[in-house]
């Protein structure tokens, strides 16, 4: 049997029809008519009025969005800690400070609460207001938008949504990525739908957009020659990506529907088994896209092949399309997903099953080790239980049943 991805892209078929009629008119460059095309049908997907850039990828939507809202050296941005390194890393980028948030135990996204005393005790701390909040669509699941923009509307702090994991999520039937000033999408190779890689910016307006695009265009100012007064970033998607993100829009609900279904038939597998919990909405208004399936492991359930759980360094990439690491010495850090977690990893990976862990909260990272953090301890707890399952559109109902058999196969009983 093949062996069952996390989320592999899947062709449409419609791809190779817009890469070729782009290639006869020689728009094999960066810009062009099917970037503003695609362009246009993500403003229609998303609505309320927004305006749209394509780029490169959504790390870059987030860097452009923080320059956008001014941040600078020296200046401090909230972020969810529970989340990938390409949330926080711009603000690095920029010389910023992130500061760290945790995050509500039902959604698994930023805890407003902490949010709000975060903004408090950095006002007191500093006499400065952070910069912007980003919240983090994790594994597609909506975050508490409302209680966020609140707060945020109240200390007129902007909000850039992450939502690279979540396009296609809603909540109250809103599309993630409209609340805030800005939102961030991902089309990496694993995403929801794919232009190969690349990303966006949902923008307020169209004077916006114009300046997100000129910064991603190296910032060139108008003289017939070439003039650059601030530094700029060649952020731009391609015209032949863009190609591939048109035709992959043609099948964005058929996507979002088959993730939904893959994540109700692991529900239903798994229900009856002790110490297996699937993280579902916690309420109808998060309507997730369920990019990826995620479950968590009772502490004291039993796994075959505990006893070899980080007896062996790591050689390659766990989960994810990259592969390229850093090579280690040591098997095992300070914060790390709990034995049982890592032997039904190595178990379903034995299987043919692509899993892997939850994101390891950034506030633990090595990298932002000195970085500010608001913790109640939930995205800690949630990292040593959690597990991802695939859900990509290559995924069968017949594989989901493999890997529900397969979890069943690899508990003690």
């Amino acid at each position: 049997m093949e062996r069952i991805l996390l989320c592999k892209p899947k062709m449409c078929g419609r791809e190779i029809d817009f890469i070729r009629a782009a290639l006869a008119e020689d728009w094999a460059v960066p810009l062009g008519p099917d970037c503003d095309a695609f362009e246009h049908e993500l403003e229609k997907f998303v609505g309320d009025n927004k305006k749209v850039a394509a780029l490169v990828s959504g790390t870059a939507a987030l860097h452009l969005a923080l320059i956008a809202c001014g941040v600078k050296p020296g200046d401090e941005v909230l972020v969810q800690s529970f989340t990938f390194c390409a949330s926080t890393n711009p603000v690095a980028y920029l010389g910023a400070r992130p500061v760290f948030v945790d995050s509500e135990r039902d959604s698994w996204n930023m805890d407003p609460e902490l949010l709000e005393e975060a903004v408090k005790d950095r006002v007191a701390k500093t006499g400065r207001k952070p910069k912007a909040i980003i919240p983090v669509a994790l594994y597609g699941m909506p975050y508490r938008i409302d209680r966020i923009m609140e707060i945020a509307d109240r200390y007129g702090i902007p909000v850039i949504e992450d939502a690279a994991e979540g396009f296609g999520s809603r909540f109250n039937g809103q599309v993630l990525g409209t609340f805030g000033r800005f939102g961030a999408l991902s089309f990496n190779g694993n995403k929801m739908i794919t232009t190969s890689g690349g990303g966006a910016l949902i923008c307020p307006d169209a004077e916006t957009r114009k300046t997100i695009m000129w910064y991603a265009t190296q910032a060139r100012e108008s003289y017939p020659y070439y003039q650059h007064e601030v530094v700029g970033y060649n952020y731009r998607l391609s015209n032949i990506s863009a190609c591939i993100g048109r035709a992959q829009m043609t099948v964005l609900d058929e996507h979002i529907a088959h993730h939904r279904h893959v994540q109700a038939l692991y529900e239903e597998l798994l229900r009856d088994v002790p110490g297996i919990t699937m993280h579902t909405a916690p309420s109808p208004e998060f309507e997730s896209n369920y990019w990826l399936c995620t479950a968590t492991l009772d502490e004291k359930l039993k796994v075959k092949g505990e006893e070899l759980a980080y007896k062996q360094v790591i050689t390659g990439a766990v989960g994810g399309a990259a592969g390229v690491t850093h090579a280690t010495s040591s098997a095992t850090t300070d914060c790390q997903p709990n034995d049982n977690v890592e032997a039904l990893r190595m178990a379903l990976d034995a299987a043919g099953i692509e899993s892997r862990p939850l994101w390891k909260p950034m506030h633990k990272q090595p990298v932002y080790k000195d970085a500010p953090a608001y913790v109640n301890g939930v995205s800690e707890s949630l990292f040593k239980v959690g597990i991802c399952l695939p859900a990509g559109p290559w995924v069968t109902d017949d594989n989901v049943r493999y890997i529900a058999d397969s979890i069943k196969e690899g508990i003690v009983n």
